[in-house]
């Protein structure tokens, strides 16, 4: 059964590398684009997994669970992994796409993501981890459990808010730009050369993320798509040899390499290429921020601000909005300085 996540891995792998989703663009763009076009494109993703996973507790295939919510670790992680992924250039999954497009900086966020996952889960950060996550709000896991209510009273508001939000962008003009005549046909075109429709895109990932609940919950891992702790497996079974480590979840993560490989070399959008040295840097150290950060949030943009928020746990939600500011003030210190040096010098008027 350890290949089914595999096989979801890959699918998942694939859409986020054709349809260019990316997290960490969606959480930039709201304080430097100023809009919120790829934001709502994620909560779509969010409302239709939304509406699986509950359906799929109310049909007893898996159990919806709430635990203690460890705040302090939550909003620490958060922010640290928010401010990470600028630096970086992609959150979780966006590294492990852009990777597998041959992005050599990638590589490296991706390899320090991981061995700073382990380090903070399993190594000489565990205790500091596991300090801050026993800081917790007990017996206020998840919304509906504070405020008395029914889940699906909140699935109904997700579903009409996220519908009206992503509707209003829908509807309003979007510059068109010349694009090369297609060299491909039928669902080849479709699938390596037309560009993809980010609500299409972000409700088939909503899909995926529904289809992983059973199949990671038949092999004893109960949860859904998770990229921080099989990262960290990953890296420390390379270490340790423990082939305990290797669970369902290290085989979706390779997956979504493997699937984005195959996107990006189908596509042709597979380069090899090598950063400055600056970037590197930032790279290396926008990882490692990464790792500390979902270890201590308890996960990632997946984990956390995906998973976490469709069952409305505090974790999730808590960690989404600090994950967007810790974002923000890293676009501030890093991207909107180099956008004003690159800004247009203004020509008078009549020259």
């Amino acid at each position: 059964m350890l290949i089914s996540g595999l096989i979801i891995g890959a699918a998942l792998g694939f859409v986020l590398q054709r349809g260019r989703f990316c997290v960490t663009g969606a959480f930039r763009d709201i304080w430097i684009a100023k809009n919120t076009w790829w934001l709502s494109a994620f909560f779509v993703a969010i409302a239709v997994q939304s509406v699986g996973v509950w359906v799929l507790d109310a049909l007893g295939v898996i159990t919806l669970s709430a635990s203690d919510f460890p705040w302090l670790a939550t909003i620490l992680g958060g922010f640290i992994f928010g401010f990470g992924i600028v630096l970086a250039g992609g959150c979780a999954t966006g590294t492990y796409y852009r990777a597998a497009e041959g992005l050599v900086g990638s590589w490296f966020a991706l390899l320090f993501y991981a061995l700073f996952a382990s380090i903070s889960k399993y190594g000489p950060l565990g205790s500091t981890t596991e300090a801050l996550r026993g800081i917790t709000v007990e017996g206020q896991g998840t919304l509906h459990e504070t405020f008395n209510v029914s889940p699906w009273l909140l699935v109904a508001l997700l579903v009409v808010g996220t519908t009206l939000w992503a509707r209003h962008h829908i509807t309003k003009p979007r510059l068109k730009f010349a694009t090369l005549p297609p060299e491909k046909t039928g669902l080849a075109h479709v699938l390596f050369e037309k560009a993809w429709n980010p609500f299409v895109t972000a409700a088939v990932v909503g899909l995926i993320a529904i289809a992983a609940w059973p199949a990671s919950w038949a092999t004893g891992r109960e949860s859904g798509l998770g990229i921080t702790t099989p990262s960290a497996n990953i890296a420390t079974y390379l270490t340790t040899g423990d082939v305990e480590l290797v669970d369902w979840g290290v085989f979706l993560v390779l997956g979504i390499f493997v699937g984005s490989l195959i996107a990006a070399l189908g596509s042709g959008e597979f380069k090899l290429r090598v950063p400055d040295a600056q970037t590197i840097v930032r790279s290396i150290a926008g990882g490692a921020l990464m790792g500390v950060g979902a270890a201590w949030a308890g996960g990632c943009t997946i984990g956390n601000a995906l998973v976490g928020t469709s069952t409305f746990s505090w974790q999730g939600w808590v960690s989404l909005v600090v994950m967007i500011l810790g974002t923000g003030v890293a676009a501030k210190l890093f991207i909107a300085p180099r956008k004003k040096t690159a800004a247009p010098a203004q020509v008078p008027a009549g020259v």
